[in-house]
């Protein structure tokens, strides 16, 4: 059974000698591409590097542009490759993981972005194995679905790190593992899980609840009763942090505009759309961000600093203006 600590696809560990010319650049999670410091320093490395990561089906690298490069650049015919087999969203899952475990790690930046495209095409998966796949923490990914998705349906189950499918509401579950409980009283936590369909955690905490004589379904876990109104159900909700109507971000169309310009492949897979994309997503900040940077600037350089940020302003203003005149006229 699958850890249940790590549900990232897993590659062949079979490797294979490939043409560099055969493979197509990957569909990296990294914003700003490539680092030419990092593919300098390995070119310099007299170490052996170790095989790429190549999806199969599309030939497409999944982690080991920096290597690849170098190959090239070496004048190498061919570059050890382990294969993997899967999906497109899966081979995305595991160019994040891999990236945020070892080599050249990944920004804050990177991976957030990366967390939103797989809660967007992978809703099914729950937070906490978007987590692990992102080195983001289980309530960051939580924040980014509710912003990412506010207005899609939510669903009933996800999928686990273990690769078993839990509802989102563990009631109903909780109650079947109370009522196989008292009807049983010696069958194991792990037993009454797996019948129930929750987690052995959860299983222990009923048992523990009906042992102190409390109902087996936290309180802001339950169903509003009739005629509560919505104010008692909001309240629940957001105890339990899973609140359909949470405030939406500072800049919700801001996110939006720049996570689908990151998926265009006209954007990620030109050196002047991947300049662009840094530009702007260098300037995505919310306000919160915006403040901690003025709370940071030296006082004797406030003038300097805010000359320069007009200076840009105005560069951006009339790169939008021009820019909106050459839509209108094609």
């Amino acid at each position: 059974m699958a850890s249940e600590e790590n549900r990232t696809p897993v590659p062949s560990d079979d490797v294979h000698l490939i043409p560099v010319t055969d493979l197509v650049d990957a569909d990296s999670p990294r914003l700003r591409g490539e680092s030419i410091e990092h593919i300098e320093l390995l070119l310099t490395s007299h170490a052996e590097l170790p095989p790429i990561l190549v999806h199969r089906q599309t030939m497409r690298v999944i982690d080991g542009m920096h290597r690849l490069r170098v190959a090239a650049l070496r004048g190498q015919r061919d570059i050890a490759v382990r294969f993997f087999d899967g999906p497109d969203a899966d081979a995305f899952i595991l160019a994040v993981s891999t990236n945020v475990s070892h080599g050249l790690p990944l920004s804050l930046s990177d991976r957030t972005a990366a967390a939103e495209r797989i809660v967007t095409h992978s809703p099914q998966l729950s937070d906490r194995s978007i987590a692990s796949s992102t080195g983001l923490s289980p309530k960051t990914v939580a924040a980014i679905r509710r912003r990412t998705n506010p207005d899609r349906p939510q669903l009933n189950a996800r999928v686990g790190r273990d690769g078993r499918v839990r509802p989102i509401d563990s009631g109903d579950g909780r109650r079947h593992a109370a009522r196989i409980m008292r009807a049983n009283p010696d069958a194991s936590l792990r037993a009454v899980a797996k019948a129930a369909g929750i987690s052995l955690g959860t299983a222990h905490d009923v048992r523990e609840r009906l042992r102190e004589g409390q109902d087996p379904v936290p309180a802001h876990r339950r169903a509003p009763r009739a005629g509560t109104g919505g104010a008692n159900q909001e309240a629940s909700c957001r105890r339990a942090g899973v609140c359909p109507h949470v405030s939406p971000p500072p800049y919700p169309d801001r996110d939006t505009a720049l996570r689908n310009l990151r998926q265009d492949p006209s954007m990620r897979f030109s050196g002047t759309g991947r300049m662009l994309l840094r530009l702007l997503t260098a300037q995505a900040l919310d306000n919160e961000n915006w403040a901690k940077l003025i709370d940071h600037v030296p006082p004797h350089r406030a003038d300097a600093i805010a000359a320069l940020a007009l200076d840009f302003a105005r560069s951006w203003q009339e790169f939008a203006e021009r820019l909106q005149r050459r839509v209108t006229h094609v």
